[in-house]
């Protein structure tokens, strides 16, 4: 399975955040999408979700078989950065509603309490009002979300930025696991934590998507391209 972008565009009044994206991205890998604050990254993501609805082009899913059919949102998880929840419920109400919802995808046989232990929110914060929750503890619950529903596309925007580091690591663990029933994109302006975790790095640079060479990867000289390339949007 692939998504293929097409000529993404998007404007804001006289600003052209997107300028006809086109990318591939393939199952099985996690992609890091890189970009400066501004670039667009979030745009992008919120064009493939329709939250946003682009100005041009088109974003597909080619089946193994061939067949392609339009990106629908229920393809799609989508984690954001600031996560977006029903702060009147409890985390548990929250997710056995969710489960409920997503009863004909769950496969795994597992209970929502299986679920939080996943991501360790503690059993007596289960039950506390998601207003309550820190920011972190509201990111974990947006990450059961794909964890139960496991939607074909799963898009993360920034959203370890906020674990502790024992956590951050194991929902990057995780992430490894499932990468392959999966297309995982991951925006970050953090370099060092794409290079630990993506198998390919995808660059927004004025407009435009860009894949860097995955030879370099862990490498001085790919810091050094990639610098230079968005030092060089910076100026302009």
């Amino acid at each position: 399975m692939k998504l293929k972008l097409t000529g993404i565009r998007k404007h804001f009044g006289e600003k052209e955040v997107l300028r006809g994206c086109g990318f591939t991205f393939q199952q099985g890998k996690i992609y890091g999408l890189l970009g400066r604050n501004g670039a667009g990254k979030t745009t992008l993501f919120n064009c493939l979700t329709d939250e946003v609805p682009p100005d041009g082009g088109t974003a597909e899913l080619v089946l193994d078989d061939g067949t392609r059919r339009a990106l629908a949102p229920d393809d799609v998880g989508y984690v954001f950065a600031t996560p977006i929840l029903p702060d009147f419920l409890t985390g548990y109400e929250f997710v056995r509603f969710y489960m409920d919802v997503n009863a004909a995808r769950i496969r795994d046989g597992r209970s929502a309490d299986d679920y939080f232990d996943m991501v360790q929110i503690a059993p007596e914060d289960r039950h506390r009002l998601i207003k309550g929750y820190s920011h972190g503890m509201k990111n974990k619950v947006q990450m059961l979300c794909f964890l139960i529903a496991r939607p074909p596309v799963i898009l993360l925007d920034e959203p370890l930025t906020s674990f502790d580091v024992v956590v951050a690591l194991e929902i990057k663990q995780l992430l490894r696991q499932i990468k392959h029933e999966h297309i995982i994109v991951f925006s970050t302006h953090i370099l060092q934590l794409a290079t630990d975790l993506c198998d390919e790095i995808t660059v927004l640079h004025e407009g435009m998507l860009s894949q860097l060479d995955h030879a370099l990867l862990h490498s001085g000289d790919f810091e050094a391209q990639l610098i230079e390339l968005l030092k060089d949007e910076g100026e302009a």
